[in-house]
């Protein structure tokens, strides 16, 4: 069996590759970390248009989805170009808001998903008191940027009032707060748990396709500066041990390629799980292996490979740590 996109997915990525090119995601990002979210929230605005965030809404709210497969392209570009914002969070948000709709509480979906298919709004979702965030604290991503942030805690949906003071993660661009206690209740009873389930799902996968593309910028800007940069008189792109960790680098992002858009084909948890561990560890060896040839001067602010450098640990662990995910995949296969 031959798995390859389909001509108009590689151009709808094609498309998303460009208009992300043009936008100068590294500045929106680093505005986004500090006190200018205009940028970011421009950059928001254009993936609207270009459909982006109306692949995890339904078609009776605006959207045009479900579509896992095409998201999975669209968040390999917006890891690859470093795009800030509660892009995970919005797409876990619409798919909860979405299933919570089909098992026959469609009041929610009503009220946000049209906002949110359309950029109009952002959101933010936090999920408590369930096993796979029960080792790690219920903190909400750009709680403080979101337009909406919702909390689900055991069979209840709330919409928070606020949130608690910001904390910088690794990646300045991820900001964390905890969602503030109280709030509007829109949803109670064993349907909400389940449509966490499936917003954690939808997490998953957005989450493995933007390592991937954090992955895929680093292995690309490393490759080139591997070229520019000598010793000896020679491109230290030649010598044969930068060779074997660049090829090491390429053959773990290629191996967890696949793994990702088999999951989702599948949307199962098992699959998930493989292709967020595999994803995961693929973009976190591309960034240390960028770390490596570029030296300490990958971290600094004058390059901009910082930006993708503080990103890949971060989304490695979110939404399910490796631990987790090994986990997960021994049980559905076991």
């Amino acid at each position: 069996m031959t798995f390859l996109p389909t001509d108009e997915q590689r151009a709808f990525a094609r498309s998303l590759d460009a208009l992300l090119t043009a936008s100068d995601t590294p500045a929106a990002a680093r505005a986004w970390a500090g006190d200018d979210p205009g940028p970011g929230r421009a950059l928001w605005g254009r993936l609207a248009q270009a459909g982006v965030w109306a692949l995890a809404v339904p078609e009776e709210y605006d959207g045009v989805g479900p579509l896992p497969v095409e998201l999975a392209h669209a968040f390999v570009e917006v890891g690859r170009h470093a795009v800030p914002g509660p892009a995970v969070e919005t797409v876990a948000t619409a798919a909860l808001l979405g299933e919570l709709a089909r098992l026959g509480d469609p009041d929610p979906a009503k009220r946000l998903l049209p906002a949110l298919a359309a950029g109009e709004r952002t959101a933010t979702l936090a999920l408590t008191g369930t096993e796979a965030v029960r080792h790690a604290a219920p903190y909400a991503l750009d709680a403080d940027r979101a337009d909406t942030v919702l909390v689900v805690r055991g069979e209840q949906l709330w919409r928070a009032p606020g949130h608690g003071p910001v904390r910088v993660s690794a990646d300045p661009a991820r900001r964390l707060a905890r969602p503030a206690p109280g709030g509007e209740l829109l949803a109670e009873g064993p349907a909400v748990a389940a449509a966490a389930g499936r917003a954690r799902h939808w997490a998953m996968l957005a989450t493995a396709a933007q390592s991937l593309g954090v992955g895929l910028a680093l292995l690309d800007r490393t490759v080139a500066y591997a070229r520019q940069r000598s010793q000896f008189g020679t491109p230290i792109g030649a010598f044969q041990a930068v060779k074997h960790r660049l090829a090491d680098t390429l053959l773990a992002l290629e191996f967890a390629r696949p793994l990702l858009f088999g999951a989702a084909v599948t949307m199962t948890a098992g699959d998930l799980a493989a292709a967020k561990v595999a994803t995961g560890e693929a973009g976190y060896t591309a960034a240390r292996t960028a770390l490596q040839i570029h030296g300490a001067i990958g971290y600094t602010e004058e390059l901009p490979l910082s930006v993708w450098l503080r990103k890949a640990r971060p989304l490695r662990d979110a939404w399910g740590d490796p631990a987790t995910c090994r986990a997960a995949v021994l049980g559905a296969y076991s």
